[in-house]
């Protein structure tokens, strides 16, 4: 059997998960989920509604939508109030998760279960960090996603030994599932995981996942892709669709925003911490690409959790 360009990059794909919570919505509401430092996933049980994304056009969820939201984005679920009643035919019994409730006008009831999980390729990290805008897919139409998802759930309900093990197998098969339906439509959100099977390409942007607030520069990306700077810089440009340092920058404001979001460090040692020296540059750029300064990114984040902690 010949091999695809993106096997190398789809077997080496590795994930881990929180435990899940369901989240159910009674009438037309909205539940929202704030910002978490890692990429949220969630799968619609029953009911139908809206997932709104900080700066992203609302996504429509019906029974089935698996839905991956990127790291330190801010969401919320929206139900419209209609169609399910009650919780799905398909919760299993004694299936004993957290549970977040949200009440409004109507008796539509919409139930989504939600985790938060972290992927990376074996051997290095922080390969979520690439994602910019949510991954959709209907399991209803991939019998493959499917039956995982449906054993995923059963899962759940049980209490047998490797549970842990076996939720990771078949999350990772819904993923890779997803994002090789991605790959095949051309979606340019998975740009980045096409070009991770350019072996040079991927041994510099494992040098900046791994360690990106280290003083990375053109030429020293260049020296561990084992290429030149230019040839490095147009087969960088034309696999990613921006420069290399570009990326890294991106990088940089996406793992600061993670550790704003976990509330671990001041923002001038978060800044340091990614590589920027100076902290009215740290703040520019992170204005610039989450829409408000780090110390309000922060606020906004507590805020949100206390208010999830609270409905808990």
């Amino acid at each position: 059997m010949q091999e695809h360009p993106h096997d190398r990059i789809l077997d080496a794909l590795e994930i881990s998960a929180d435990p899940f919570a369901i989240c159910a919505l009674e009438g037309a509401c909205s539940m929202g989920l704030g910002r978490n430092p890692r990429a949220t996933l969630h799968y619609v049980l029953g009911g139908q509604g809206v997932l709104s994304v900080q700066g992203m056009a609302p996504l429509e969820l019906q029974p089935g939508r698996l839905v991956l939201v990127p790291a330190s984005r801010s969401h919320s679920l929206n139900n419209r109030g209609g169609g399910q009643v009650g919780l799905p035919a398909c919760r299993p019994v004694g299936l004993d998760l957290e549970a977040h409730l949200a009440r409004g006008e109507g008796a539509g009831v919409m139930v989504v279960l939600c985790s938060t999980i972290s992927l990376g390729l074996r051997g290095t990290h922080g390969l979520i960090d690439l994602l910019r805008a949510p991954l959709s897919l209907d399991v209803t139409a991939s019998p493959v996603a499917a039956q995982a998802m449906a054993a995923l759930v059963a899962e759940m309900g049980s209490a047998r030994p490797g549970q842990g093990a076996m939720v990771r197998a078949l999350l990772l098969q819904c993923l890779i599932e997803m994002l090789r339906t991605r790959l095949e439509a051309g979606d340019p959100g998975v740009t980045w995981l096409a070009a991770l099977a350019d072996p040079g390409l991927w041994r510099g942007l494992r040098a900046m996942l791994d360690e990106p607030g280290s003083p990375h520069t053109l030429e020293s990306l260049a020296g561990a892709a084992g290429m030149s700077r230019s040839r490095f810089a147009a087969r960088f440009q034309a696999a990613y669709g921006q420069g290399a340092m570009t990326l890294l920058r991106d990088l940089r404001l996406a793992r600061a925003a993670q550790m704003l979001t976990e509330r671990r460090a001041p923002v001038d040692q978060v800044a340091r911490a990614v590589g920027f020296q100076s902290r009215s540059a740290f703040s520019r750029a992170f204005v610039a690409m989450w829409g408000e300064a780090p110390r309000a990114f922060r606020a906004r984040g507590a805020q949100a959790a206390d208010r999830a902690q609270n409905r808990a």
